[in-house]
């Protein structure tokens, strides 16, 4: 591969934009080598001021046209599938932002693809894994230094949220970053999923409810509380309160931002750039396929019981593929 990463941005909308800036301007050893969108007159607005670059409206003739070392997925979930596979067919490393797929079935789909080929080569994007108070949580935990991890007290908060959103987005759009969080902090699986429901704000439309809170438990036992309220105007706020044997510490305590941009800038940042390095050295370290099929799972079990407020579901998954281990 050469020096410089030449990344594909397949999605020219919110998030394909916002890592094209990040690409561009704040990242090192990489340079946007094309981007891919159906919309080509928003393609080539996305790549203005970029030497070099082209637009391609189909994502198979940017694999075959020997432009890119690697892809950025930034399109709706529900096509990350389709340009996952054929990714995966020509060994390209991709970085695929959340979800990997809508649903467990078509995430289990990928984690095959990627098992035959015998070797990792997607990254999803849950960037606070990348957050420096998450990675001191993890680090603790892993140290023992205060006894064992007893509890996650979480809470995630939204000034507002689109018009498109529904009801199951509290889940798989929303709770999906605390599902991953939860696997990265304490190191297993979450086994369960409830969710209680409030007294429900004047704000939140009809299908949503708003406040809630949502309950997991882990393999070892391992309470985690969620309190959302996306409808809450002051603006975007997301801590958690990791409770240990010996010692309570806190992230994000304090941090009211206006979106999660801006709450998590530096995060996205050093995600996008270890996600260049480890495509440059051959070998990519972050969230992986597993971790987007295990969410994926986590938010079938929430979507189920959102239904029924107040039941546990299990989370229900595949065995673990060596690749993963």
């Amino acid at each position: 591969m050469n020096e410089i990463l030449r990344v594909g941005v397949v999605g020219a909308g919110r998030m394909g934009s916002d890592h094209i800036v990040r690409l561009q301007n704040r990242m090192k050893n990489v340079r946007v080598a094309a981007v891919v969108d159906i919309d080509e007159p928003k393609a080539q607005a996305a790549i203005e001021g970029i030497e070099g670059a082209k637009v391609f409206t189909d994502f198979t003739e940017a694999l075959d046209s020997g432009e890119v070392d690697a892809v950025m997925v930034a399109t709706p979930g529900f096509l990350h599938e389709q340009v996952l596979l054929p990714a995966l067919t020509k060994s390209f490393p991709v970085f695929c932002e959340k979800p990997l797929t809508p649903d467990s079935e078509s995430a289990w789909r990928v984690v095959e693809a990627e098992e035959t080929i015998g070797k990792r080569l997607i990254q999803v994007g849950f960037m606070r894994r990348f957050d420096q108070g998450y990675r001191t949580i993890r680090s603790a935990v892993r140290s023992g230094e205060h006894g064992e991890l007893l509890a996650l007290d979480c809470e995630h908060i939204n000034p507002e949220v689109p018009d498109a959103y529904t009801g199951r987005n509290l889940i798989d759009d929303t709770v999906v970053h605390e599902f991953d969080i939860v696997r990265y902090l304490t190191g297993e699986e979450v086994t369960s999923v409830e969710v209680r429901a409030c007294k429900n704000s004047s704000r939140a439309k009809e299908g949503l409810v708003d406040p809630a809170q949502i309950l997991m438990e882990t393999e070892s036992g391992i309470r985690v509380s969620v309190n959302t309220h996306v409808t809450a105007e002051y603006g975007y706020a997301v801590t958690t309160r990791a409770v240990f044997e010996r010692n309570h510490l806190e992230e994000g305590v304090d941090q009211v931002t206006p979106g999660f941009e801006e709450r998590f800038v530096d995060a996205y940042d050093t995600e996008i750039q270890e996600w260049i390095d480890g495509c440059l050295a051959g070998e990519i370290a972050g969230p992986d396929a597993w971790d987007g099929y295990a969410a994926a799972a986590c938010c079938e079990a929430g979507l189920e019981a959102i239904a029924e407020p107040g039941t546990s579901v299990d989370v229900e998954l595949k065995p673990k593929p060596d690749l993963y281990r």
